[in-house]
């Protein structure tokens, strides 16, 4: 066997095509491979822009001692984790059940069935700080394959089990009104009170948590639980997890007070936090939230916009083989690029002699972080302007040009939703490229694609990838619903109404949830079933709000009903882990608690066009909008049928259960009432 992923369209798998170790793809060629020599497999998976993924690179699988052994013992897989979510969801957990916490690069050893019996993370090339050496590692493993049969027989039945074990979610019931509160509370106790965030380093932003903290404070109006949000994200804003150049936020902060970063940015992270700062805005009117949507939403579409108009997947954390050499700076350049401005903006972004990292400064605010006057604000800009310009003469990260389905649904309805609210017609434009790309083109280039509308998970370099996932659905589903809320336009709803038939003809549990692969999906040691989070929302948390939606929209029962499914799928581990299930937890509200809006105006009337920006806009997790003419008639069942215009002029209802309020026809009483539900 040789190295055979220069055949590969991965940018990770194309970084280790030149490796002396005889990587192969995923796939039934290397496990016949395995069974025929009789060798456990190496699995190893990472992501393009993974700095630890590169140091065990550069470490072990470049090294030529190291790699003869990996050949001599192993078959070696290496798996793109962005790729093929389902094969890393599936050993991340096999790892959790053998004690470990998760993370990339995964290293695990497999039977040549592809069931696990031992695995770890990084290991490094010598012993170290407890960690054995990874040739002690490779050397071990193999003897116990060979010489202790049993032992590994055991292990995989036991790990079988285990696994099998996992993927039978704790069923319950409907989630009772105040459960999303008093599980607010409760994660109260794991906030930094300090810096901001849950739990100590590293620190990730964690959305769906604080999500589910300021929406309980919408419903409470506890002050506590305003102020832990608001100092996450100000933290978050203000500190060197965020490029105070370029715009963006880098994927966690390596420390407790959110001023080193893991400089690799990732565009789920960053389609999240848009969402959550449009919410937070909403609610507290605070300057730097609109301030870091526009700057993340314009990084965005000018960093990652990648074929078709979709977005790529990441950046990476290196450059020039160090990490963050593309962001940090010395007070020398500075003080030369600004000449007479730099004091300000030295005193500003926290920028001295001696540096805060590794003799280098990280830009930050969490020195000074309220927002200055606007004459001040506008000097400051002027001279990130300049270093940005600087800053782009320099040997850029690499980014991995990946469209991902599931990462593009997110910052698609992310980008619409802050269009939408803040006037950004261009940003909803970009949206609608992205989508058509994702939603039409790709699946058009694939003959996996099968059956009319069905999505494919990953493209690059001109190739589709595997057939989508769960999670590629739900998030297109939802973008779909965004969009179709934005424009008017029906086709963005039938494609939502599409996909959620093609997830429950090829991906339903009987039980009434979702698989993560679809039963036409090519075979995998098991076929997982969760709703917990991972650094993106769970699929089936998704759905839950897709179904509400739908069932709002439309007026189909059925819809409801399915919503309601999910929810009794997953709702037994609520109370242990709301932490975990946050995403089911805020999707939910919708089905007991949405405020169905309704503008009754033609689109030409600037008087409807002022009532729905005050929907838009009002601090309202739950909005479900839609705008009528006035002699068109909703769907049968909902509140407002019937209602109509008040003096023939623009009139909107809001709603909430089977009730509607007085009508409403300016704007300041339409976000009152919208506040008040």
């Amino acid at each position: 066997m040789e190295n055979a992923l220069g055949k590969e369209t991965s940018p990770y798998l194309l970084q280790h095509a030149d490796n002396p170790v005889h990587w192969q793809a995923w796939g039934e060629a290397a496990f016949a491979a395995a069974k025929a020599e009789d060798k456990p497999v190496l699995l190893s998976v990472g992501y393009a822009a993974c700095h630890w993924c590169h140091v065990m690179a550069h470490e072990s699988f470049e090294d030529p001692e190291i790699a003869a052994l990996m050949n001599q013992l192993f078959v070696n897989i290496k798996v793109d984790r962005e790729e093929r979510p389902d094969i890393d969801s599936i050993y991340q957990t096999a790892l959790a059940l053998l004690g470990e916490r998760g993370g990339w690069p995964l290293t695990m050893f497999l039977t040549p069935d592809g069931v696990p019996f031992w695995g770890g993370t990084y290991f490094p090339p010598r012993a170290v700080h407890g960690r054995p050496a990874f040739a002690t590692v490779l050397d071990k493993v193999a003897e116990v394959y060979r010489d202790k049969a049993d032992m590994v027989t055991k292990n995989v039945r036991v790990m079988a089990e285990a696994l099998e074990k996992t993927a039978s979610p704790a069923t319950g019931d409907l989630i009772p009104a105040g459960l999303g509160d008093q599980l607010a509370e409760h994660l109260l106790g794991q906030f930094d009170p300090n810096h901001g965030g849950i739990g100590t380093a590293p620190k990730f932003p964690h959305v769906p948590a604080l999500d589910l903290v300021l929406r309980a404070h919408l419903r409470t109006k506890n002050p506590k639980m305003a102020d832990a949000v608001r100092l996450a994200l100000r933290q978050m804003s203000q500190g060197g997890i965020y490029d105070h150049l370029g715009g963006g936020y880098a994927r966690y902060a390596t420390d407790a007070l959110w001023l080193v970063p893991h400089f690799e940015k990732m565009l789920y992270d960053n389609a999240q936090l848009i969402d959550l700062l449009l919410l937070a805005h909403a609610t507290f009117n605070d300057r730097l939230y609109s301030e870091r949507i526009t700057e993340t939403a314009n990084w965005m579409i000018r960093e990652m916009t990648g074929e078709g108009g979709a977005f790529a997947a990441t950046l990476d954390a290196d450059s020039e083989g160090e990490e963050g050499r593309f962001y940090v700076w010395n007070a020398a350049e500075i003080e030369s690029a600004l000449g007479t401005d730099a004091d300000t903006f030295c005193n500003a972004y926290g920028v001295h002699s001696s540096g805060n990292w590794e003799g280098k400064t990280i830009l930050n605010r969490l020195g000074n972080p309220e927002l200055l006057d606007e004459n001040a604000e506008r000097r400051l800009a002027r001279s990130r302007a300049t270093l940005l310009e600087l800053r782009d003469q320099r040997v850029r990260p690499g980014r991995d040009d990946k469209i991902l389905a599931d990462w593009n649904g997110l910052a698609i309805e992310a980008l619409t939703r802050a269009g939408d609210v803040l006037d950004r017609p261009d940003w909803i434009e970009a949206g609608i490229c992205a989508f058509e790309f994702i939603a039409t083109t790709i699946p058009s280039m694939s003959d996996s694609a099968g059956e009319a509308g069905r999505l494919i998970h990953s493209y690059c370099a001109g190739k589709p990838g595997d057939m989508a996932t769960l999670d590629d659905y739900a998030a297109m589903a939802r973008a779909a619903l965004a969009l179709h809320q934005a424009t008017g336009e029906d086709k963005y709803l039938d494609h939502a109404r599409r996909w959620a038939g093609i997830l429950d003809a090829h991906y339903r549990d009987e039980n009434g949830g979702f698989y993560f692969t679809a039963d036409d999906a090519p075979g995998l040691i098991l076929r997982t079933r969760s709703a917990n989070d991972g650094p993106t929302p769970s699929g089936n948390g998704l759905m839950v709000g897709v179904f509400a939606r739908l069932w709002l929209l439309t007026g189909e029962d059925a819809y409801r009903r399915r919503a309601e499914e999910v929810v009794r799928t997953f709702s037994g581990a609520l109370e242990s882990d709301a932490f975990a299930l946050a995403t089911l937890l805020n999707e939910a509200e919708l089905l007991s608690r949405a405020v169905q809006t309704v503008v009754i105006g033609t689109a030409e009337d600037p008087d409807a066009g002022a009532l729905l920006k005050a929907a838009r806009t009002a601090p309202q997790p739950n909005l479900v909008l839609s705008r009528i003419e006035p002699d068109a008639d909703l769907p049968d069942g909902h509140p407002a049928q019937g209602k109509t215009q008040v003096d023939g002029q623009a009139t909107a209802y809001v709603c909430v259960g089977p009730v509607c309020s007085l009508p409403v026809t300016d704007a300041e009483g339409l976000r009152d009432a919208l506040t008040r539900a």
